[in-house]
C-alpha cells in the first residue's frame, strides 16, 4: 500500500535523486583524494600478498562485498569471502586471519557488530581496510588502513552514491593492486561514464512496475551485486517485493514462478555472463513474463563502459534514476521509507 502522504515531491526534488546525481563528482573527486593510500596500499599487497581476502558488510555494502568478490577474484586471482558478522559479534566464534586481508565497508562506521568484527579480524592477524564514508567514524579509528568514500553528508535514507562510492573504491583498489591496462585505464573515463549513465532513459521500467506486486532481478557474476542493489532498492523505496537472483541460479527452482505478465528485471553484464542472462531473460519472455533487458542493445539502455568491471556501476547509476521515479509514481517518497533508519546499528 502507498505511504500516508499529504504531498509528494517532484521526482527532482527528491534528497535521493539529488544525492544520486551527485555520484560521478563523488568518484572523481575519490580518485584523487585517495590516490597516494591507494597506491601505497596496493603496493604492499603486491610485497606481501594475502592469504585470502575476507570482507564484512550489511545492507547495501554487503552488495558492494559481492562486488569486490568477482572483482578481486576475476581481476586479481584471490579467493575472497563474506564473513558474516554474527560470527562474531553473536557466536563470538575466533577465525584464523593471519596475514588476510579484512576488508569493511560502511557507511557510517558506527553499526557494533562490524566493530567487533573488525576488532576480531585485527586480534587474529588480519589486515583491517575500512571503506567507509565517516572519516572520524569508530571503525575508522581501529583500521590499519581507512579509505575514504567521500560522497558527502547522505539524507536520503536510501543509500545511492555512497553505495556506488564504495564500489568505486573497490574498483581503485583492485585496479592499483593488478597494476595492469586495461583496467588502469579505465579508472579515468568512469565519472563521464557515469554522467551518461544519469542521462540514460529507463522510463519504460518506471511506466511498467506502477501496478507490480512482485519481480525478480536478475545478474550475474560482476553484475550480481547490480542486481541485489536493485531488488533492496524495489522493497526499500516502492513497497514492492523484488528477489534478486544470478541468472544461472534462477533455473533452479524460482524459475517456475514465473509465467504470465510475471516481471523480470535482467541486468546483462557486458563480459562473457552477458549471453547467458540474456538467453535466461528471453526464456521468461516466451512464457509471457514481463521482461526488461538492460544492455548496449536492450530495453533499457547501458552507457558504454570502460571496462567490463564498470558496468554494474553505471547500470546501478541509471537505475537509480528510474526507482525515484517509480517510487513516487507509487505514492512513496524514496528519502523516508516506513520503519527504515539512514543508520542502522546492529549487534
Amino acid at each position: 500500500m502507498p505511504q500516508p502522504q499529504t504531498a509528494l515531491p517532484a521526482a527532482t526534488e527528491t534528497l535521493m535523486f539529488q544525492e544520486a546525481a551527485q555520484t560521478a563528482d563523488v568518484v572523481e573527486r575519490q580518485f584523487a583524494r585517495n590516490a597516494d593510500t591507494v597506491a601505497r596500499l596496493a603496493e604492499d599487497l603486491r610485497r606481501d600478498p594475502p592469504p585470502f581476502i575476507a570482507t564484512c558488510a550489511r545492507g547495501s555494502s554487503d552488495h558492494a562485498a559481492t562486488y569486490a568478490k568477482y572483482v578481486f577474484e576475476t581481476q586479481l586471482g584471490f579467493i575472497t569471502a563474506s564473513v558474516s558478522p554474527s560470527v562474531g559479534s553473536v557466536y563470538e566464534a575466533r577465525q584464523r586471519m593471519r596475514g588476510a586481508l579484512y576488508i569493511v565497508i560502511s557507511q557510517s562506521g558506527k553499526s557494533p557488530d562490524l566493530l567487533r568484527n573488525a576488532e576480531a579480524a585485527r586480534a587474529a592477524g588480519a589486515r583491517v581496510v575500512a571503506l567507509v564514508n565517516a572519516e572520524d567514524s569508530p571503525l575508522a579509528a581501529l583500521a590499519d588502513t581507512v579509505l575514504p568514500l567521500h560522497a558527502g553528508p547522505e539524507r536520503s535514507v536510501a543509500a545511492t552514491k555512497s553505495y556506488l562510492a564504495s564500489l568505486a573504491a573497490v574498483l581503485h583498489l583492485a585496479a592499483q593492486w593488478k597494476n595492469e591496462a586495461p583496467l588502469l585505464d579505465a579508472l579515468p573515463r568512469l565519472p563521464d561514464a557515469l554522467r551518461a549513465a544519469w542521462q540514460a532513459d529507463w522510463s519504460p521500467l518506471s511506466d511498467g512496475l506502477v501496478d507490480a506486486h512482485n519481480l525478480f532481478v536478475l545478474g550475474r557474476g560482476l553484475g550480481l551485486a547490480a542486481a541485489q542493489e536493485a531488488a533492496l532498492k524495489f522493497k526499500e523505496t516502492c513497497g514492492l517485493h523484488a528477489e534478486a537472483y544470478s541468472s544461472a541460479e534462477v533455473k533452479h527452482g524460482p524459475m517456475a514462478l514465473v509465467g504470465p505478465g510475471f516481471p523480470v528485471l535482467a541486468f546483462a553484464q557486458p563480459d562473457e555472463t552477458g549471453a547467458g542472462t540474456v538467453a535466461a531473460a528471453e526464456e521468461f519472455r516466451t512464457r509471457g513474463a514481463q521482461v526488461w533487458v538492460a544492455a548496449a542493445h536492450g530495453d533499457l539502455p547501458l552507457a558504454a563502459a570502460p571496462h567490463p568491471a564498470c558496468a554494474p556501476l553505471l547500470t546501478i547509476q541509471s537505475f537509480y534514476r528510474a526507482i525515484n521515479a517509480l517510487a513516487l509514481r507509487r505514492g512513496h517518497n524514496p528519502d523516508v521509507p516506513p520503519h527504515l533508519n539512514k543508520v542502522t546499528e546492529t549487534v
